[in-house]
């Protein structure tokens, strides 16, 4: 059953996304982006204040993490969105 879902699948027409409404809008995805990051980001500062005793530092690795890690996050939830595996 479960392999005849993956043949039936692979062997569905490829779609750009204007015409596959199934998948997220890049909007959707930055802000999703944007909301994990904040939560990853406050814990990054607390986690790296605890370690080093000293907020401006734990800041400091909390703005550079925040942005990295939320341009990494946009193009790995892009990606995920062209593979058909689980939909």
């Amino acid at each position: 059953m479960i392999a005849d879902q993956l043949i039936i699948s692979e062997k569905k027409e490829k779609t750009s996304y204007k015409k596959d409404k199934s998948s997220e809008s890049p909007k959707r995805s930055i802000a999703k982006s944007i909301s994990w990051r904040a939560i990853g980001t406050l814990d990054t500062i607390i986690i790296s204040w605890v370690i080093t005793g000293t907020l401006t530092l734990a800041f400091s690795i909390g703005v550079v993490e925040l942005v990295t890690k939320m341009v990494l996050y946009f193009f790995h939830e892009r990606i995920w969105n062209t593979i058909s595996w689980g939909k």
